[in-house]
């Protein structure tokens, strides 16, 4: 049992690794995901679901979080 035990805690210190090497590359797009999030931006605006469909394997949140760090100006 001793062996499951220190699996387990192996298996969750990796996952946690994981989690942060994913959250680091996610902000990351292509210049053509750029270009394309621009666009479709003048022309929808803030609807993030509409141009995550748009763009394979991204999601709204993501497309937002990129463009609020990218792109948000403050007032």
């Amino acid at each position: 049992m001793s062996d499951m035990e220190h699996s387990s805690s192996d298996d969750a210190s990796v996952d946690s690794s994981t989690d942060n090497n994913s959250q680091e590359s996610e902000l990351q797009f292509s210049d053509d995901e750029e270009t394309l999030i621009i666009r479709m931006f003048n022309l929808v605006g803030e609807r993030w679901s509409l141009i995550a469909g748009r763009i394979p394997g991204r999601t709204a949140e993501e497309i937002e979080k990129y463009w609020n760090t990218r792109y948000s100006t403050s007032e």
